[in-house]
């Protein structure tokens, strides 16, 4: 690849450096509110990786086939945006970084993914950039397993990622780059930022791993001792990661955080700090940088301009492609359908039969076991769905009947073992929706969600499509006791936005979660299914339309009901239980079955009032929980059977009736409800 800082008449490679550098600083003093320090420090890496190795077009950030960048230690977002805007990307002109980290700009405080955009993934929680690179190199193998011919290679990329010390202290690290190395993700390159700073001060106090020995533990290639401020040095680096194919690599680039700044660089002053007029000045001095502040040399900025090299590469990539699809135009055709986000073309007809002949079946079952047959029956027409278990598979229920475990050897299956890494998995799930052309999905325990907390945050922030199979749902487990009793956990889930969080108490419910999970394409959703077994309720094809609304009458009775019931999962047969003796006193309940709270408060005014009409207040909520979140549908003249502590150890049967999930107690608060 031609080094453009070699080319007669180009400048040289540290005024290109430079250029970051003084855009970095410029605007973090600008915005009195930043960290210059990664960008100054990771300036030269940026410019030899940029220049001389990344394969992106800025004219078309969506092109296939580019390269990934993630920025893991996302507080540098300068180090990003200044790389964009000196590359040629439309979205990152000069007025976005005049304008960092204020409202209605692209340029916040920390990348933001942008569906269409070139960010490739938020960061800023520190680690999970590199497993969400993980993922994006996960995707690009078994991408290149499935579609990849002898003469065309038609998936060939590479994800690069910078990271930082606080990056490799986070445990979500060990997680996902344990996995790479088992993996053998030789595509994937990362470079260590080894400053020896992070907010505190110098980091011999609190981190004194031996990074290279870690990671050569891990399977990696291990480039250590590189001078991340010397061209050649990091060039020679990164052919050596190049040329290795079967491991991951990671460079260990040693730095000087806040580079250039005579005064304060080397020091955690330069940080999480604008530098102050003075030292701005001090610094362009010392680095020979004569522009006003956001003014870059046209000589310059004639150096960094991407958009023809990049589209020369991507032209080249669309001849191969088209020669591709002559040959094998199934394949073509298949690859730009995944990539377009665009599901088959019979999936509505398929999904609305499979769901009709599970509610045709009637069978009773625990729903993880229901989530496994409509697996089972999605699968076979949707072979981008990829997924795995965090070492739960055969209590999740998490690997179907089609299901092929990948390898470091074979990437062509569509089944992970992902191990005992919660946090890592759903990061890298994440990686993988953000990758395209696969449909990620995730099991283990609700209770451990907990461990994967902040990754399904990000993936609802980010708007990213992650299915999450959570079993084990509530006290129904049993014998685990309050450790595994998850009864906080769904609430939780509900309260995160743009988080879908369905709990089906049958089948047919479970079904129709999981078509929702694998249509909806702006969010996660999670699946919370239970240990054991359901019975299943008869509907209506009415009814059976409706469980796609979130919330449904279930049973219902002539004229105006005296009270409503409104349960979820397990609970829900309950409700129908203590309805059916309500009835025979004479009392006419309706039982509202409510699967997904958000999608229900999505659906019309009219609609949600003939499901709750508002003039019945006497109205008892049963799910086995905190009960903080079903007042708002209980009212202030309801009630809620909940669990607000946490459990016991003991058979499950028994654990329901000490925690009054009976129908005897049901019964009980409703009739006290009613004679109030």
């Amino acid at each position: 690849m031609p080094n453009k800082a070699a080319i007669a008449g180009q400048p040289a490679r540290r005024d290109l450096a430079n250029a970051i550098r003084a855009l970095s600083m410029d605007a973090v003093q600008a915005a009195n509110s930043g960290h210059p320090g990664a960008p100054m420090g990771m300036a030269d890496i940026a410019e030899v990786l940029w220049n001389d190795y990344l394969r992106h077009n800025p004219a078309n950030p969506q092109w296939a086939n580019r390269d990934r960048f993630v920025l893991s230690n996302g507080h540098a977002s300068m180090l990003l945006y200044s790389l964009l805007h000196l590359t040629g990307y439309e979205d990152f002109p000069l007025e976005q970084l005049r304008n960092f980290r204020q409202l209605g700009y692209r340029t916040a405080g920390h990348p933001e993914y942008e569906r269409g955009g070139p960010v490739e993934t938020t960061t800023g929680p520190l680690g999970q950039g590199v497993a969400n690179a993980v993922g994006l190199a996960m995707a690009e193998k078994m991408l290149a397993a499935l579609f990849n011919r002898k003469e065309h290679e038609i998936v060939d990329h590479k994800t690069w990622v910078f990271l930082g010390d606080g990056c490799l202290m986070e445990g979500i690290s060990h997680e996902a780059c344990s996995l790479a190395g088992t993996l053998k993700l030789g595509k994937l390159i990362c470079f260590y930022d080894d400053n020896n700073i992070s907010i505190d001060g110098e980091v011999d106090a609190w981190f004194t791993d031996d990074t290279a020995v870690r990671f050569e533990s891990y399977g990696w290639q291990v480039i250590d001792a590189v001078d991340g401020h010397d061209g050649a040095e990091i060039t020679a680096a990164i052919e050596r990661a190049i040329a290795e194919v079967d491991r991951p690599t990671i460079i260990c680039c040693k730095t000087i955080i806040g580079f250039g700044a005579p005064h304060k660089q080397g020091t955690a002053a330069t940080h999480g700090a604008p530098l102050g007029d003075d030292e701005v000045a001090a610094a362009r001095k010392q680095l020979g940088w004569d522009s006003p502040p956001f003014e870059i040399p046209e000589e310059i900025a004639a150096a960094w301009d991407g958009k023809r090299q990049g589209s020369a590469d991507e032209a080249e990539w669309d001849s191969a492609f088209a020669a591709y699809n002559t040959e094998h135009p199934e394949l073509g055709a298949e690859f730009t359908r995944r990539m377009a986000g665009k599901l088959p073309q019979n999936w509505s007809e398929y999904a609305s039969k499979a769901v009709a002949d599970i509610d045709a079946a009637g069978e009773s079952m625990a729903t993880r076991k229901a989530s496994l047959v409509a697996l089972n029956a999605f699968a076979p027409v949707l072979p981008e769905l990829v997924g795995g278990s965090a070492d739960l598979t055969g209590s999740n229920l998490t690997k179907h009947s089609g299901s092929a475990p990948i390898s470091a050897d074979d990437a062509a299956g569509n089944y992970v073992w992902f191990g005992v890494r919660e946090f890592g998995m759903t990061a890298i799930c994440n990686g993988i929706s953000l990758h395209g052309g696969l449909i990620p999905y995730a099991g283990t325990f609700l209770t451990f969600s907990d461990y994967a907390r902040n990754a399904l945050r990000m993936a609802a922030l980010m708007k990213v499509q992650n299915i999450l199979v959570y079993t084990h749902d509530s006290i129904g487990l049993g014998e685990d006791g309050p450790t595994h009793q998850p009864v906080e956990h769904t609430a939780s889930l509900r309260l995160m936005p743009n988080m879908s969080v369905w709990r089906p108490c049958d089948t047919v419910e479970t079904a129709v979660a999981w078509r929702y999970a694998i249509e909806r394409q702006d969010g996660p959703t999670s699946l919370i299914l239970t240990r054991q077994g359901l019975s299943f309720q008869q509907r209506t094809g009415a009814q059976l339309s409706d469980v796609a609304r979130g919330g449904y009458v279930l049973i219902d009775t002539s004229g105006t009901p005296d009270m409503v019931f409104i349960a979820t999962g397990s609970e829900v047969a309950l409700a129908v239980s203590a309805a059916d003796v309500l009835a025979a006193d004479g009392v006419k309940a309706r039982v509202v079955s409510m699967p997904c709270t958000d999608v229900f408060e999505a659906q019309d005014a009219g609609y949600r009032e003939s499901v709750l009409p508002a003039d019945v207040t006497a109205r008892v909520v049963i799910e086995a929980g905190v009960t903080d979140g079903w007042w708002r549908y209980a009212g202030s003249k309801g009630r809620v059977i909940g669990l607000d502590r946490f459990g016991e150890s003991a058979p499950a049967g028994e654990l329901f009736e000490h925690f009054g999930f009976s129908t005897d107690n049901v019964v009980a608060v409703a009739k006290e409800l009613l004679n109030s």
